[in-house]
């Protein structure tokens, strides 16, 4: 099947010449939205040059330069004569709420991104980890930060906590390869359950150029706590995510409460 080129007239959006912004990274920056969105799909054709120069009415060396730096994130190829055509696929979590379903997940995640960890150490928990934990409070924890890249793309600023006794059962080089969950699993401790809370953040000084963001661009911010059968809390994770990379699937079935004839949506468990 042959590719159809998008409309470059669907954008909703025009760059601002006003701005200090230069106008090929407004031109970058809104194509990459749309492809890290999935409007433009892996496989497909993004509009000519000659399109978005006629749409932004910018010149050819700002429309290249902009896709030059599409291409170097390695979300498009750029051939001659075929066009530009997209090559990245974000990665979707599927997981429908049950520990299963998110161990399955992460391990899916694992086999399409790789991971680049920032750091990796023995610290003095802080109070918010000790609470997360329930930990004494001069504790130690495993302490480790790293990246996660759907090929050159960044697309989660990960940090865990994991009790000494547990985080010692494996190694920096285990992380690279395995999600924590599972390699705690190995460690022969059975989990039970997790406590989520999803909030919305801004990028700062860290996480921003971690992902390869603008500080002060909008995250998702996803705190967890995992628990074993016992009830022990065994890791404590914070991830931030950029919302145009990171979207979460859920099956809602509609309850009603049998009462006044009030309905609600409640999440499928498996």
């Amino acid at each position: 099947m042959a590719n159809i080129t998008p409309d470059a007239n669907s954008f909703q959006m025009a760059i601002d010449e006003k701005l200090r912004t230069p106008l090929y990274y407004q031109i970058y920056v809104l194509i990459r939205d749309k492809i890290l969105s999935g409007n433009y799909p892996n496989g497909g054709l993004i509009p000519t040059e000659k399109q978005l120069e006629q749409t932004f009415n910018v010149s050819r060396i700002t429309v290249k330069r902009a896709l030059d730096e599409l291409a170097k994130e390695g979300l498009v190829s750029r051939q001659r004569g075929r066009g530009t055509m997209v090559t990245f696929t974000a990665p979707v979590s599927s997981s429908l709420g049950n520990m299963d379903g998110l161990l399955g997940d992460m391990l899916n995640i694992v086999q399409e991104t790789k991971v680049h960890i920032l750091e990796f150490d023995y610290v003095t928990a802080a109070p918010h980890v000790t609470d997360a934990l329930k930990l004494a409070p001069d504790a130690k924890v495993q302490h480790a930060v790293r990246t996660r890249h759907k090929d050159d793309t960044p697309f989660s600023y990960v940090i865990t906590y994991v009790p000494e006794d547990i985080g010692r059962s494996f190694s920096k080089t285990d992380l690279k390869q395995q999600p924590i969950l599972a390699m705690i699993e190995k460690a022969g401790i059975n989990i039970a359950r997790a406590r989520q809370t999803v909030t919305a953040t801004l990028a700062d000084g860290t996480t921003g150029p971690a992902l390869n963001i603008g500080i002060g661009s909008p995250l998702l911010k996803v705190s967890r706590i995992v628990y074993d059968e016992t009830d022990r809390p065994v890791e404590y994770i914070i991830i931030y995510y950029w919302p145009g990379l990171y979207r979460i699937n859920m099956e809602l079935s509609r309850m009603q409460d049998g009462g006044d004839g009030g309905n609600f949506w409640a999440m499928n468990m498996k």
